[in-house]
């Protein structure tokens, strides 16, 4: 994939790249991050998202990451990628580390939303969590349901499942529909419904820490 692809989906980039700072970040984490910035004013900052979908194979998440970061670095003082590993087993990091780019800290985006120190504390107890975020709600069809083939054969639930016992709905806003839809979630996987309110949890934080270094 070409880094100026269509599949390259450019959210609130400024067209001269007048931003100091690039967010080469995941499509899942759009909507989060354009309020974050609408609400702090953090206008020195451009976000530029990769696909969502990259997370059915991520594999592929580091080569898009380099070439974005190529093809936009001569634009920017600075590019933080907003990726944790999200299932690269640590390659990621390690291109990033070639690339001398920084990312977000942590193993994935349940575990920044909740914090990640607060996520892994919780890890045993949680063991048998599944969990959902806005995006993933939202999304379900596309990223849960059709994926894992549930639409054609849902046999398969008890047998890819059955070793989870809850759905924990990781909430970044207060949204009843959200709610509800993410209820139904749990019910069409068998499993019992849990709803936590993280807010933007440490991807706040770690924004926030970026935009200050600009100032």
């Amino acid at each position: 994939m070409k880094a100026d692809d269509a599949a390259l989906t450019r959210t609130g980039l400024a067209p001269d790249g007048r931003g100091s700072i690039l967010l080469l970040a995941c499509g899942a984490l759009a909507r989060e991050i354009l309020a974050l910035k609408a609400a702090n004013g953090w206008t020195h900052m451009d976000l530029m998202c990769l696909p969502a979908n990259l997370h059915l194979w991520p594999a592929r998440i580091p080569d898009a990451v380099e070439q974005a970061v190529r093809a936009h670095r001569d634009r920017y003082a600075e590019i933080f990628v907003v990726y944790a590993d999200c299932g690269t087993g640590g390659l990621l990091q390690s291109r990033c580390a070639e690339l001398g780019v920084e990312m977000v800290p942590g193993p994935h985006c349940y575990a920044f939303f909740d914090g990640v120190e607060a996520f892994a504390a919780s890890a045993e107890e949680e063991m048998t969590a599944f969990y959902l975020t806005d995006f993933l709600v939202r999304q379900f069809e596309a990223f849960v349901w059709k994926p894992m083939g549930f639409d054609r054969h849902p046999e398969l639930i008890p047998l890819m499942f059955g070793n989870y016992t809850r759905l924990i709905y990781q909430a970044q806003t207060e949204d009843p529909a959200l709610d509800a839809k993410a209820q139904d979630c749990a019910a069409r996987l068998g499993l019992d419904y849990e709803r936590r309110f993280t807010g933007y949890g440490d991807l706040e934080r770690v924004l926030a820490k970026r935009a200050r270094s600009a100032d």
